[in-house]
């Protein structure tokens, strides 16, 4: 495996279009360095970022791809949208607005977003009706690619076939790591042709002194952060690691040269505590 992943491999969706395997998460990064990080982001070759309404730094992933003199199409975008505006027309206004900070667009060209999801299913399910039609909307409209889900269970992902045009959503992008597994709704994903992002796939540093992965970050000569991030590559995920630090922007991306043996996954897999380990948020199926 370690031969067949690169820092530009990608998975496709089940619309056919492609998503990097790595991404680049900016959750809250302040406004005043969000561009120098994403800027160092690109430089080391990420080509994918993951930004979101309540982030407040939608412009600032904009402006770090229109600084970088990277074609836009080589770049993919993600936001996401917390909460419903009242009617699906004042939803799909909230949306455009992400999308012209995000892409101006140019001479020729719309701006657009590769993804845009719903960010919690914790709305209701009129709001989350409401907020998934105007997505639809934008995706006819051409301002969205993509479109997808975060934290959401089964539940909540079978309840969109009552009134979507497009099902299953392409995305659902849940917190995982070892700690926390997720195991039915990765499953039911995974039955359903949905692709999983991987959030907080470092666990936010707080397991870099656990005995279990600082043992095998020393096997193979690597960081923790870097296990945990191989570990959901090689799970099929795509973890979006976070951080501001120039020197660890590198070091999250080094994770190619190495493989995770069957043996070193098992040892991982055992650390699941369900519900109990997760940082953020465990979904409700």
């Amino acid at each position: 495996m370690a031969t067949l992943l690169s820092l530009t491999s990608t998975i496709t969706l089940h619309n056919s279009l492609n998503i990097p395997r790595l991404g680049f998460g900016i959750y809250l990064s302040p406004r005043d360095v969000c561009v120098a990080s994403c800027l160092h982001a690109l430089k080391t070759g990420y080509r994918h970022i993951d930004s979101a309404q309540f982030y407040a730094n939608e412009a600032e992933m904009g402006d770090a791809v229109r600084q970088s003199g990277i074609p836009r199409s080589d770049i993919y975008l993600t936001t996401k949208v917390l909460s419903a505006g009242g009617s699906v027309e004042k939803t799909l206004k909230k949306l455009r607005e992400s999308v012209a900070k995000i892409d101006h667009g140019e001479e020729g060209r719309k701006g657009y977003v590769d993804l845009f999801l719903i960010h919690s299913p914790s709305g209701g399910k009129e709001a989350r009706k409401e907020m998934w039609q105007a997505l639809e909307k934008l995706v006819d409209e051409g301002g969205a690619r993509s479109i997808g889900v975060s934290n959401f269970g089964v539940g909540h992902v079978e309840e969109l076939r009552e009134f979507a045009r497009v099902w299953p959503p392409h995305v659902n992008q849940i917190e995982l790591h070892p700690w926390c597994q997720q195991r039915t709704i990765v499953s039911y994903c995974q039955n359903h042709n949905i692709t999983i992002q991987a959030y907080s796939p470092i666990v936010r540093n707080q397991k870099a002194h656990d005995p279990t992965a600082v043992s095998l970050a020393q096997k193979h000569s690597k960081t923790v952060s870097q296990i945990l991030i191989r570990y959901c590559l090689q799970k099929g995920w795509v973890p979006l690691p976070k951080s501001d630090t120039p020197s660890r922007i590198e070091e999250n991306a080094d994770v190619f040269g190495f493989e995770l043996s069957e043996g070193d996954m098992g040892v991982l897999d055992g650390l699941d505590q369900g519900e109990a380990g997760a940082i953020v948020q465990a979904v409700r199926n």
